[in-house]
């Protein structure tokens, strides 16, 4: 069965440690084995994650949304042969797109669908239009929440604490959620969106954070359908607090900054343990078995 949720744009481990009574003075057999068991709990407490990283790279939406779909392919074939099933974790950005979800409506689109100024992308994911653009970090998990908690609210508020401890602890901004709201905020900017699908369990779409990007073109669209509030980005919050923060860096240092702290917040949150995989990159077929070609240094590639 299907689980959409709606959305809008956008752990410590179990171990635990014991100490001996000061009385007590094992050989040093024992001291090595208690090391070992501890060291087993912790490695036992991490699931392990798939990382496939494309974030220096603009992959076209419709060859990501095809990858994300294969994966979840994969990831239910492998659960009903094996139990379970690697998470999955895709970091990339976008060329300038719309996506609307299942509870977009056309009008909160302010120009001509038959004649959009790019791209535009009805997915299955929940929530209302949002925009994707180079200097917006995209995260797709793909995860088994059978094997975390089987609750969309928990896993949403999961996501967007992820972006919050990237704000707090890389840029020393306070972020927040909004009451009725998904996403994260800061002010009355949004800065996050989120949108999910979820698939017998497992999820796929997710969460896309504005870094260096270009906001203009949210003005062709009312974002997420929230009329009464802007949306923002760690360039644009750094710039208004002349935050030292940002001394010296280019928009490809401050991108490289905040992937990096994403991937360790994401890891820390649902307790990952990341192993690269490499794949072909843009080599998929659509929903309908037609190739997909993107054109990487001026030279198409296919599956």
């Amino acid at each position: 069965k299907f689980l959409v949720l709606s959305m809008i744009l956008l752990g410590e481990c179990c171990c635990f440690t014991l100490t001996k009574p000061r009385f007590l003075r094992p050989n040093a057999d024992s001291v090595s084995n208690v090391h070992r068991r501890r060291r087993t709990k912790r490695v036992q407490c991490l699931r392990k994650c798939e990382l496939i990283d494309f974030h220096q790279e603009l992959i076209p939406y419709e060859v990501a949304w095809s990858l994300q779909k294969h994966i979840v392919k994969e990831k239910k074939s492998q659960i009903q042969n094996e139990g379970d099933c690697d998470d999955t974790l895709i970091v990339l950005q976008h060329p300038s797109v719309f996506t609307l979800g299942t509870a977009s409506s056309n009008n909160n689109l302010n120009f001509d669908i038959k004649n959009p100024p790019f791209h535009v992308h009805r997915t299955e994911r929940g929530g209302e239009v949002t925009y994707h653009g180079p200097g917006q970090l995209v995260m797709y998990p793909i995860i088994n929440l059978r094997k975390h908690k089987m609750d969309l609210h928990w896993y949403l508020r999961k996501l967007e604490e992820v972006v919050i401890g990237v704000l707090s602890s890389t840029f020393s901004i306070h972020a927040s959620r909004v009451e009725g709201l998904t996403g994260v905020w800061v002010g009355n900017e949004k800065v996050a969106a989120i949108g999910i699908r979820v698939d017998q369990w497992i999820t796929y779409h997710g969460l896309a954070l504005n870094v260096t990007m270009d906001l203009s073109p949210f003005k062709w669209i009312v974002p997420c359908g929230i009329r009464d509030r802007q949306v923002g980005s760690i360039k644009g919050l750094l710039r208004e607090a002349q935050s030292s923060c940002n001394h010296g860096l280019d928009d490809d240092s401050l991108v490289h900054i905040t992937h990096k702290s994403l991937i360790e917040e994401f890891s820390k949150v649902f307790q990952l343990e990341y192993h690269n995989r490499t794949i072909s990159i843009p080599m998929l077929c659509d929903s309908d078995g037609k190739e997909i070609a993107y054109q990487r240094n001026s030279k198409l590639e296919f599956l």
